[in-house]
């Protein structure tokens, strides 16, 4: 479910209070261990987080003209989504996390390659969040980004 909301406030202002309270606490978890560089931003309807152009002028391989995508979060119909690139070029990343997630929730990982879906609200695992947002740095997600996912 894609928003047409064109700023994050806007975007946690049209959902239904029980997501806004979940989505406001994702957002600030993320805000508060994100390394420097990164950029918020609206993002294929989510809340994105993102390599601005000034950091990375050659943007998003599948289009130019975005800046390059790291993490989203996102209200679906069913769950909340937790997007993270960096598991998806980082195999380590992603062992890590699969790792320490029974750490922190008594509930099943429900992960593709880098979506987490959040199915009960009231087990987010909202440390493990705030650490794995602090695992990757703008040039490490280049780095991986370049190496492993863009097309050449």
């Amino acid at each position: 479910m894609q928003s047409k909301a064109t700023t994050p406030e806007e975007y946690i202002n049209e959902l239904p209070d029980d997501r806004k309270i979940v989505i406001q606490k994702l957002r600030k978890t993320i805000l508060d261990h994100l390394p420097k560089g990164f950029k918020e931003q609206m993002n294929y309807g989510m809340l994105g987080y993102v390599v601005p152009h000034d950091l990375y002028p050659e943007g998003y391989h599948c289009n130019t003209a975005l800046p390059l995508p790291f993490m989203n979060v996102a209200s679906q119909k069913n769950f909340v989504a937790l997007y993270h690139s960096g598991m998806y070029a980082s195999t380590e990343l992603y062992d890590w996390f699969v790792e320490e997630y029974p750490k922190y929730a008594k509930t099943r990982l429900d992960m593709g390659k880098s979506c987490i879906r959040f199915k009960n609200m009231e087990t987010i695992p909202y440390g493990l969040i705030g650490e794995l947002c602090t695992k990757m740095s703008v040039d490490d997600w280049i780095t991986h980004y370049t190496k492993n996912i863009k097309k050449t």
